[in-house]
């Protein structure tokens, strides 16, 4: 008998394609110049999401750029108390990679005065 984990997860299944996880992305052959950090790096070989959203971050965002992005992503998802399976969390993240990565922005601040008080 497999244990919980060991078979992947179907792509039709509710959580395939929400939100990328901190694995490590191949990078591209190709390079872009990246929107965020405007230089010349290599893309991502695939975008990390099936979707419009997706295909952007392949075609303007590089490797480095997004690794930063994860762990970003982490600290808010950690901070906030966030369940990527909740719609109202997906698009708080959502809007956050809008910001942060395709419009240069600043990201939402970890404010730690806060911890534990914050309501979704």
């Amino acid at each position: 008998m497999k244990g919980r984990g060991s078979q992947p997860r179907a792509v039709g299944t509710p959580y395939a394609g929400f939100l990328p996880s901190l694995r490590t992305y191949e990078m591209s052959d190709e390079s872009i110049q990246c929107r965020r950090c405007d230089t010349s790096a290599p893309r991502l070989a695939k975008p990390p999401f099936r979707s419009e959203l997706g295909g952007r971050i392949q075609a303007e965002i590089c490797t480095g750029c997004w690794q930063e992005w994860l762990q970003h992503q982490t600290l808010l998802i950690n901070h906030y108390g966030l369940d990527p399976r909740e719609p109202k969390s997906r698009e708080f993240l959502y809007e956050q990679i809008e910001k942060v990565l395709l419009q240069g922005g600043d990201g939402k601040d970890i404010d730690t005065s806060q911890q534990g008080a914050i309501e979704w």
